[in-house]
Formats: structure tokens, C-alpha cells, sequence
């Protein structure tokens, strides 16, 4: 399954650039998260609890960062385990280009599940997974609003 949306975020690239390598604010931003560590320069451990229909599973895994062109693109890729659910893995190429209110954050995502979440049904999943990306953006664009007014 893919994904794409883009938000316009009132801050300088340099600092959405910054905020989305920054465990700490991804921990808060992630929908479901308990814990985000870094492992390295480009690795972080996480857990997260979501409900996709009547499933609910914490998934562990790994995300990293790759193919970073600082301030303009990278590609978070990540891939967990949620016990009996089953898997949950992906990429998302996030892009950062100037515009006149700040930062246009465009990003374009692909989502692949296994186990008892697959058999779900594609516009169960398609539907949370988009519901669970606007979460996280929405969380993320609020940052900046608050740290402006």
C-alpha cells in the first residue's frame, strides 16, 4: 500500500530538518509510541501500541535514517513485530522543499503487512494507515504552530 500527502509547516527548513532526526520529538509526534532510542547516528529502537480494526499489538522494531541529502530529503525506514498480529514494515521518502510560509513537507509512503494484520482487508488497513500518518503529521505541524505563537 502507498501513501502521500504533504503539509506546509511555518518554520525554516533547517528546523523541520532538525525536529525530524530529534527522538525526542518523534517519540511524541508518533501515534501509539512508548519509546524511541537512539542507537547510533541513524538508528533508533521503538515501540509502539496501535488498533488496526479489531487488532491491537505493540510492535518493537528498528527505524533508520538513510540516503539523507541535508536540508532536503532522507528515507525513514522501518520494520517491527507485533507477536501473534503479525508485521508491520515500510519506508517513507520525506522531502523538504522552501516555500514562502516556511517548509512544504511532502512525503510518500509504503506500507507492507504480515500475519493476521494482512488478512484484514486492504481498505481496513489503507484507512488506518492514513488516519495513523495524519496523526503524526498533525502532531508534528502543531510543534511549529505552538512554537511560533
Amino acid at each position: 500500500m502507498q501513501l502521500s500527502e504533504e503539509y506546509t509547516l511555518p518554520a525554516p527548513r533547517s528546523e523541520v530538518w532538525a525536529a525530524l532526526h530529534d527522538a525526542d520529538v518523534l517519540r511524541d509526534c508518533i501515534p501509539g509510541c512508548t519509546e524511541l532510542e537512539a542507537e547510533g547516528d541513524d538508528t533508533f529502537h521503538a515501540s509502539v501500541t496501535t488498533k488496526i480494526g479489531p487488532v491491537k499489538a505493540t510492535f518493537k522494531g528498528t527505524v533508520t535514517m538513510s540516503e539523507e541529502q541535508p536540508p532536503e530529503s532522507f528515507v525513514l525506514s522501518g520494520e517491527g513485530k507485533g507477536g501473534v498480529a503479525g508485521f508491520a514494515k515500510g519506508h517513507a521518502r520525506i522531502f523538504l522543499d522552501e516555500h514562502p510560509e516556511g517548509t512544504l513537507l511532502r512525503y510518500e509512503v509504503e506500507v507492507k503487512l504480515g500475519g493476521k494484520l494482512a488478512q484484514l482487508g486492504s481498505r481496513l488497513i489503507a484507512s488506518t494507515s492514513r488516519k495513523l500518518s495524519a496523526q503524526f503529521f498533525d502532531n508534528f505541524a502543531a510543534r511549529f504552530e505552538t512554537a511560533e505563537g
